[in-house]
This record gives C-alpha cells, structure tokens and sequence, in this order.
C-alpha cells in the first residue's frame, strides 16, 4: 500500500495537466473559476453536475470551452415542454425497402451533454436522460447501447421565469453530485469581458488533454488518502442535517424537512478527493470538506415550510451547520 508521501508525490505529478487545462479555458472564460472547477470535479469524479444561474453568465460558454479543451464531443440539448424522450435517446427508423427498422441514436450519445433549462421539459424526458446519467446506457427498441467514456450531464436551472417548468422531483435532483450557483461577474471581471468580446477576436481553444488522460487521473484520485477524522467529520456535516439537535443545533430541527442521503456522505468525500487533486495534494484537509459541502449538500437537504416562510434555503441551513460543527 502507498504511503500518504507516495500518493502525494504521485498527484504532484499527475495532476500537472490541469493548470494547462485551466490555462486554455480562461483564454475564453473570464472569471467563473468556480465554475470550471466545478466542472472538473464532475469529471473526475464520474459525476454529474446542476448549474443555477440567470441567462448570460457564460454557462453555456464554460461547458464548451471545456469540452474543446479535453477534445471530447459536446452536445447542447435544449429541453422545451415539447420535448419527448426519443428526441433525446433516439428511436427507430422504419426503411420500407428494406422491410426493417433501423436505431437512429440521439444526442445523448455524447462525451459532455448541456441539457438547457432542464425544468421545462416534461417530467417523462427529464426521467429519460436521468436513466442514462444513472445506467450509463440507453435502450432503443430491443438493443442496449453503452454510453461513452466520459460521459457527463450538464443540466441548467434558470431560477427566474419558473412559468410553464416541471420542477424536478427530490430523489432525481439527489442523483447530481454537485449543484452550482452561478453568479454575476465582479465589476472587474465584467469590465475584462467588455475588452475581450468587443475587440480583437477571440482566442482559439485548443485541445491540451484527451478522454484517455481523464479517465487516468480518475484512478489517482481515488487513491487519495482521506483521514479516519475527516471521515468523522463528513459523517457529523451530513448527520448534523438530519438529526441537528444531537449536534447542539436543535433550533434547526423545525428547519429541516428531510436531510441528506448516504449518497451525500459519499459524493461529498469523492468530490473533497478530486479538489484535493486540483489542488495537487494527494491528501484531503478539512477546508477542502468546507469548500465543496456546499455544492454537495445544498440540493439535498429540503427545508420545511417554516423556514420557507422565514425565507431560508437549504444553502442557509448548510451554511449554519458548516459554521457550528467542529473542525477536525
């Protein structure tokens, strides 16, 4: 078995190439660097990620630029209240010469999916690609087709307009490893994105890593050493929001409708390992916990209508568990 100093000097080296990958993408993307670390996590962690934000925060953009960056298929996928779930897996296609029904795949078949607004399309859509973000394969007609590697979904909220949307239900929103709030730019930022998009034209992404170098940097990333107390530590975050007065946060009890599930407990130590990663470190510290727990928790823990009335979300009652729990 590896030693913690063998790992760490193993991560040092591996993980070289994601500062030439963050390099490439910030030629396009300006700030958003929460963001597209977010997005990497997901990548290395074989997970998928949803992203909250108004329309016109480079979200879009950001994924792109990505998938240009690993040299990976991007498909984008705007999900309409027409949609129908053949439109997104494929279907078959009857040939009247030949007598016989042939597979047409659909865009799902793709390394990164962008699926846009995913709340807009009907729920037996949004169940279709949650089934192939969950099995990592699509039936069509009597044939199974695996999915690529990497495959990751994308799925985007707009939490503005919410007329004519199907919000999704708990237990699918639960199959996301991360969800991201996307906010506006600093007035910096903003002002970085007025020069480079209304000037001289806009840099090339090139691809500086392929599918094969991900999938490699998966591997390592599970060998990252995780201490017994940082495992204590996940374990109380995620208890504290189900049982928060045996934390010593009893006025949080009428908060909380339901806490987080054992999915939590795992995504949030898978997630923490790969930020350590990018990071270059082959160990994971707390504040490494402290930094992803939200974007692990905050779908996962559903607020009750006294708090709803009190206006607190369930990013406000993670925030305040994150603040009260004792660090290892």
């Amino acid at each position: 078995m590896e030693s913690v100093q063998e790992i760490n000097a193993r991560v040092q080296q591996e993980s070289v190439f994601v500062q030439d990958l963050l390099n490439e993408v910030r030629k396009v993307i300006v700030g958003q660097d929460k963001l597209v670390e977010r997005l990497l996590v997901g990548l290395l962690t074989n997970g998928h990620l949803l992203i909250e934000g108004v329309p016109g925060l480079a979200k879009t953009l950001s994924v792109r630029t990505l998938a240009q960056a690993i040299q990976v298929q991007f498909q984008r996928i705007q999900f309409t209240p027409d949609l129908l779930p053949a439109d997104l897996i494929g279907t078959q296609i009857y040939n009247p010469h030949s007598g016989e029904f042939t597979p047409k795949q659909g865009p799902v078949f793709a390394n990164l999916i962008l699926a846009d607004e995913i709340n807009r399309a009907p729920p037996k859509v949004q169940s279709a690609l949650l089934e192939a973000m969950q099995e990592r394969q699509v039936t069509i007609g009597d044939t199974t087709y695996p999915l690529d590697d990497p495959f990751m979904v994308l799925a985007t909220q707009n939490p503005i307009e919410q007329e004519g949307t199907y919000p999704l239900p708990e237990a699918q929103v639960d199959r996301f490893l991360l969800k991201i709030i996307v906010d506006y730019p600093s007035r910096q930022e903003e002002r970085a994105i007025l020069n480079r998009y209304t000037g001289a034209k806009v840099p090339d992404v090139h691809p500086v890593v392929g599918p094969q170098t991900i999938r490699h940097a998966r591997d390592v990333v599970c060998k990252v050493y995780v201490d017994e107390k940082i495992k204590e530590y996940v374990l109380d975050l995620v208890f504290a929001t189900r049982e928060p007065a045996a934390h010593d946060l009893p006025d949080l009890e009428p908060l909380i409708a339901y806490g987080a599930s054992p999915r939590a407990t795992l995504y949030l130590i898978m997630a923490a390992k790969a930020y350590a990663f990018l990071k270059g470190r082959g160990y994971v510290m707390p504040e490494d916990i402290k930094q992803i727990a939200p974007d692990v928790l905050r779908h996962r823990v559903i607020v009750t209508y006294e708090a709803e009335a009190e206006e607190l979300t369930g990013a406000d009652v993670v925030q305040r568990i994150l603040d009260e729990v004792e660090v290892p």
